[in-house]
């Protein structure tokens, strides 16, 4: 065993492999079913192509996100700060598009700011950090290149500033509920008294009616959000093959797997899947694996969770966030939540 460990060490290092990742990716191949974290998507490419995601007229998410934020930016920033100055920190900030209004309301109010985005991408951050310099010169960015799932400490303010935490876009939606409730309990202790939580949440369907309606919100839109006609999604889904092809000396095949998006009303969340379309073995040079993946088997690459007003509030408040303010569209479809530690 531990002669075999050390082959396949120095079989990634010659990869210049993270062994974190050789083991996720090991282990989610050796799972049943298969399955691999969404994280994944998120490399230079993968994050271009989520961009384009969010412009896409199926992607409803964004567009209502964005209008909320729009429309009650001033509000959502004057209930966090309290009559206080705000320092805003992001998770998961990406190009940082939408938060573009926060900041700029921040401003409005306060005349300064810091804002400190953290994201796996540094090229998605440098992006961001050089246009928002270039739009908002009053506001100082502090970039922060992380993994904001993994002991995740809040950086140090170099003011007695109240922090308001950015988790927008829905990204809660991407964790298991348990899995999302210790990562929020995990960032409250790092937070002071005061300090809030500005949380995105895409809301769940409510009943069902004769055409599979749900509280506005049909399965077909649900569906379509993850599965545009375009294509983008699917080819958003299938560059976690590609990564794996680079990056450990894989030999997938994109044409040979096929991207489906599924609702799984039971369990109130969208299902992304890589279909295998026929038997075929697939090569992990850097893990020296080879892989069945049997006709029609599928690969689980990502869940996004939908939920109720009620359920997403309970979350937070057994996080130590208990919601103080919140906004939806007239349809019901989003909510944007905001808590604060007592």
């Amino acid at each position: 065993m531990a002669t075999a460990a050390i082959e396949v060490s120095k079989r990634t290092e010659a990869f210049c492999v993270d062994l974190a990742l050789a083991r996720i990716v090991r282990d989610g191949l050796a799972a049943v079913p298969k399955r691999l974290p969404p994280w994944l998507f998120y490399d230079e490419a993968g994050s271009r192509l989520f961009d384009e995601i969010t412009a896409l007229p199926e992607y409803y998410l964004t567009r209502i996100e964005r209008q909320l934020l729009t429309d009650h930016a001033g509000e959502m920033i004057a209930a966090a700060a309290g009559g206080e100055r705000l320092r805003l920190v992001e998770l998961g900030a990406g190009s940082a598009d939408k938060t573009r209004t926060l900041l700029s309301a921040t401003l409005a109010q306060q005349g300064t700011m810091e804002y400190r985005p953290v994201d796996v991408s540094d090229t998605a951050l440098e992006a961001a950090c050089e246009r928002i310099a270039a739009e908002l010169p009053a506001c100082r960015t502090t970039p922060m290149v992380a993994d904001y799932t993994v002991d995740w400490i809040t950086p140090p303010s170099e003011n007695a500033d109240r922090e308001l935490l950015l988790w927008i876009g829905s990204s809660i939606g991407n964790f298991e509920p348990e899995e999302a409730g210790r990562l929020l309990k995990r960032i409250n202790r790092t937070m002071q008294p005061g300090d809030g939580l500005l949380l995105g949440v895409d809301l769940a369907p409510v009943g069902a009616g004769a055409q599979h309606s749900y509280g506005g919100k049909s399965e077909e839109a649900l569906v379509a959000a993850y599965d545009d006609a375009a294509g983008v999604t699917a080819a958003f889904n299938r560059n976690v093959l590609v990564r794996l092809n680079r990056d450990l000396g894989a030999n997938f095949n994109l044409d040979a797997f096929a991207h489906c998006a599924v609702w799984n009303a039971a369990s109130s969340r969208m299902e992304m899947h890589l279909e295998s379309l026929s038997e075929q073995w697939v090569r992990i040079e850097a893990l020296d694996l080879d892989v069945r993946f049997a006709e029609g088997e599928r690969m689980h690459t990502e869940n996004s969770y939908k939920y109720t007003m009620e359920r997403a509030a309970m979350l937070m408040a057994r996080a130590g966030f208990p919601v103080v303010e919140k906004w939806t569209d007239p349809a019901g479809w989003f909510a944007v939540f905001l808590g604060r530690k007592g």
